[in-house]
């Protein structure tokens, strides 16, 4: 694994290995509600096309991470409030692939005119949460038993970041 791996937009030669990756972050039980990835073309119909990337292996090409976001509202006064979701391949979790993906996302919103970056994280994902505060995300409230997941009543987390 490169130790700079090079960011850039998500395309659709990247389903198998973007799908694959959200799986198995599905599979922790600590990244969603959801247990099972959509297939593609659902998956970048929820997608907004121009906030969508992938960190790739410099050398080899293999995905290592990806992030994405959903609008929040059709609604012409939240046409700056996007919702996102960041998942990094299991072994490469822990090398920088997420500040990275992150931050290029970051940067990207901004210069497309967003001024909220939000999501919902289970309060137990502690490295998610941790990855978010670093780049300045906000806790900004906790839903409550929101949604049972495997049985179980889970919390969310809501954070967000605004734009300076």
């Amino acid at each position: 694994m490169t130790p700079d791996p090079v960011i850039r937009p998500m395309r659709d030669a990247d389903a198998d290995e973007v799908l694959a990756i959200y799986q198995a972050g599905l599979d922790t039980e600590q990244a969603s509600f959801e247990t099972t990835a959509p297939n593609w073309a659902d998956f970048t119909a929820s997608k907004l096309p121009h906030l969508r990337f992938v960190a790739a292996d410099a050398e080899t090409g293999r995905i290592l991470g990806w992030v994405a976001a959903s609008a929040v509202s059709a609604r012409p006064v939240y046409a700056g409030v996007v919702e996102h979701s960041v998942y990094v391949h299991p072994g490469c979790q822990a090398h920088g692939i997420g500040r990275a993906l992150l931050a290029a996302f970051i940067a990207a919103a901004e210069k497309a005119g967003v001024w909220t970056i939000q999501s919902g994280v289970f309060p137990e994902n502690a490295a998610s949460l941790a990855l978010h505060r670093a780049l300045g995300f906000r806790a900004v409230g906790v839903r409550e038993r929101i949604g049972r997941h495997h049985g179980t009543w889970r919390d969310v987390l809501l954070i967000e970041r605004r734009s300076p």
